[in-house]
C-alpha cells in the first residue's frame, strides 16, 4: 500500500508539472537570436496591450551611436550592437532587462564603407547560448565574428575576410548546440561557417556560389527544421544558391531548390511542412515560394507547393501563426493567407506615409511591427482583419521587437524602450 501511494503521488506530481509547463505564458522565455527561438517570430507570452501611452513604458534608455540590430535577451541581460563615426567604432552593449541600465559597453575599432541608406553599421542581431554572446560586424577589409562572456570580456574573434556588397553587412549569427554559425553570402568569396562556440576555432566551412560574385549578397538568417526522417536541417536562402538545406553539425549539403529570381533579404520561416521565403529588389517583394523539404540533391521547381507574386515583403520576414501566413510588406500593406494553400484571406494597407524595415512579431495572437517613422502598429493575427493600435515611439526605427520574460523591447534610433506585460509581477501598463 505504501509503495502504491508513493507511486500515485509521484504520478500526480509529474502530471501537475506537465500541465503547468504546457500552459502558455506561465514559463519564462529567453530571446536568444534574431526573431527569438529558432527565428519563428512568435511568442505565447500574455498580457501585452494593443494600445499604450508614453508613460506606460517601464523604462527607456538612451543608446550610444546608431544601429538596426534587434535586442537579444537572456534572463536579465539585453544585448545590442551599435556604431559610431560611420562605422569606425562598433559597439557591443549589455543592459539590465529590469532597469535598462547599461552594465557594460565594449568597442571594436573598424572602418567605414558605403552601405545602403536603410542599412546601418550595426544591423546584425547578437545571439547567445546563455554562456556567451556572439556578434558580427563587417566592412570591406574584414568580416568579424566575436564572442564575449556575460561580464564583457572578449573571448575570441574570427575574421571571415572582406565583406563586399554595395548594401553592407547585416546577417545575424545563430547558435546550434556547441556551434556558432554565420552566413556570408556577398559579392566576393561567399561561405557558410560554423565555429566552436567556446574557442572560436573553425569546425566546418561550406563554400557558396563559387562561380558567381557580382550582386550575390544575401541577407537571410538561417533557421533549423525537422526534415526527412526527423533529421535536423539548417535552411539558408540566396538568389544564386537557392533554398539550401545543410547538416548543421557538419556543413554537408542535403538538398537545394533553385527558386529565387531575385535577392533574398527576409529570412525563411517553417510551418505545416513547408518552408516559406521571399525575394525581391528595389524595396519590393517579387516572389514568395512555399517549398516542400526533400531528401537529397536538386529538388527542382516541383518542390514548390504554391507561390505568390503580389503584395509581398522584401526586407520584413513573414510570420506563421496557426493556419495562416502573415505578410507585412515594406510599403505598409499586410496580408493574411492560408499557409497550406496560399489562398488570400485579406489584404489591407495599415500605413501610407512610410515604409517598414523591421519584421512583425506575433505575441499572444497580435502582430506588432514598427514603421521607419517609429509607429508601433498592432494588428490581430486573425482571419478577420482588425487594426488594434498605433503608438508613436517619438523617433524612427528600422528594428524588429523582442519579447522575453514578460517584457517587450522596442529599439528606436536613439533609445531602447521596455514595455512590461500587464500581469508581470503585478506591474505594467494600466
Amino acid at each position: 500500500m505504501k509503495h502504491r501511494l508513493l507511486a500515485r503521488l509521484a504520478c500526480l506530481t509529474i502530471t501537475t508539472l506537465a500541465v503547468f509547463a504546457s500552459v502558455p505564458g506561465l514559463h519564462a522565455e529567453n530571446w536568444p537570436r534574431f526573431r527569438g527561438p529558432n527565428g519563428v517570430g512568435v511568442s505565447d507570452e500574455k498580457g501585452f496591450p494593443a494600445t499604450w501611452s508614453a508613460g506606460d513604458y517601464a523604462w527607456k534608455t538612451k543608446l550610444p551611436g546608431l544601429g538596426h540590430s534587434s535586442p537579444c535577451v537572456w534572463d536579465d541581460h539585453v544585448f545590442l550592437t551599435s556604431a559610431e563615426e560611420k562605422g569606425r567604432t562598433r559597439i557591443v552593449l549589455d543592459m539590465s532587462a529590469a532597469t535598462g541600465k547599461i552594465r557594460w559597453q565594449r568597442q571594436v575599432e573598424s572602418e567605414t564603407y558605403k552601405i545602403n541608406p536603410r542599412n546601418s553599421y550595426a544591423s546584425a542581431t547578437p545571439a547567445t547560448d546563455g554562456k556567451r554572446v556572439y556578434v558580427s560586424f563587417g566592412n570591406t577589409a574584414e568580416y568579424l565574428l566575436l564572442a564575449y562572456d556575460f561580464d564583457g570580456k572578449e573571448l575570441w574573434r574570427y575574421d571571415l575576410g572582406p565583406f563586399i556588397s554595395q548594401h553592407g553587412s547585416a546577417v545575424s549569427p545563430i547558435v546550434f548546440e556547441d556551434l556558432v554559425i554565420l552566413g556570408n553570402d556577398q559579392d566576393g568569396d561567399s561561405s557558410l561557417v560554423a565555429l566552436d562556440s567556446r574557442t572560436g576555432k573553425l569546425r566546418w566551412k561550406a563554400d557558396r556560389n563559387p562561380t558567381r560574385h557580382e550582386q550575390s549578397a544575401a541577407y537571410a538568417t538561417p533557421i533549423l527544421i525537422s526534415g526527412e526522417g526527423g533529421r535536423q536541417e539548417m535552411i539558408l536562402n540566396s538568389q544564386y544558391d537557392g533554398m539550401t538545406s545543410y547538416d548543421p553539425r557538419t556543413g554537408k549539403k542535403f538538398w537545394y531548390a533553385d527558386v529565387f529570381p531575385a535577392r533574398t533579404c527576409g529570412s525563411p520561416v517553417f510551418g505545416h511542412g513547408l518552408i516559406y521565403a521571399t525575394c525581391g529588389g528595389g524595396g519590393n517583394g517579387k516572389l514568395l515560394v512555399a517549398v516542400r523539404p526533400g531528401r537529397a540533391g536538386d529538388l527542382g521547381k516541383s518542390s514548390v507547393a504554391w507561390e505568390r507574386g503580389k503584395e509581398l515583403p522584401y526586407v520584413p520576414t513573414p510570420v506563421v501563426h496557426g493556419d495562416y501566413l502573415y505578410l507585412w510588406c515594406d510599403n505598409g500593406v499586410v496580408s493574411c493567407v492560408e499557409a497550406k494553400t496560399g489562398k488570400n484571406i485579406w489584404t489591407e494597407r495599415v500605413e501610407e506615409r512610410t515604409k517598414f524595415s523591421g519584421s512583425p512579431m506575433c505575441v499572444d495572437g497580435k502582430l506588432y511591427c514598427v514603421s521607419e517613422e517609429g509607429d508601433v502598429i498592432v494588428v490581430a493575427a486573425s482571419p478577420e482583419f482588425k487594426l488594434l493600435g498605433r503608438m508613436p515611439l517619438g523617433e524612427g526605427s528600422h528594428t524588429t521587437p523582442a519579447v522575453s520574460n514578460g517584457r517587450m523591447f522596442i529599439r528606436g534610433f536613439e533609445h531602447l524602450f521596455c514595455l512590461e506585460a500587464e500581469k508581470r509581477l503585478g506591474t505594467g501598463p494600466k
